[in-house]
């Protein structure tokens, strides 16, 4: 009867041990990213000058190999890295579909030109 006993605590004992290491796994898993994806950190905006509002954001990306942070219709993502040593910036179709994308002239950045005329400077740091 004792040998039963002993059998079930075991028993109890190594599913219980096996939860604690599922529920651990689980925990360290929800902090990653999926490969490909990226997700804001923080962002901040400034309008204390009129006209003007200036946004400054952090990503956090979990880019596949070839792959570097970058920007597809004004959110963060995952573009190829030709285009960042490049500074080709228009290449990784940073603006909205209805937007125009032009290069800054030393190549620090882009705009994006609304159709109503209102631009949009990015520029890379």
């Amino acid at each position: 009867m004792q040998l039963l006993r002993l059998a079930w605590a075991l028993t109890a004992a190594a599913v219980c041990f096996l939860l604690l290491l599922l529920l651990h796994s689980q925990v360290l898993r929800e902090g990653q990213l999926a490969a490909g994806t990226c997700e804001i950190v923080t962002l901040d905006r400034d309008s204390s000058q009129p006209r003007r509002t200036i946004a400054r954001q952090t990503a956090r990306c979990a880019c596949k190999k070839g792959q570097i942070a970058g920007t597809t219709r004004a959110r963060p993502a995952c573009v190829d890295v030709s285009i960042v040593w490049t500074r080709q910036w228009c290449e990784m179709t940073p603006c909205l579909d209805d937007e125009g994308c032009d290069l800054l002239v030393n190549q620090s950045g882009w705009t994006c030109t609304q159709p109503g005329g209102r631009v949009k400077t990015t520029t890379v740091s």
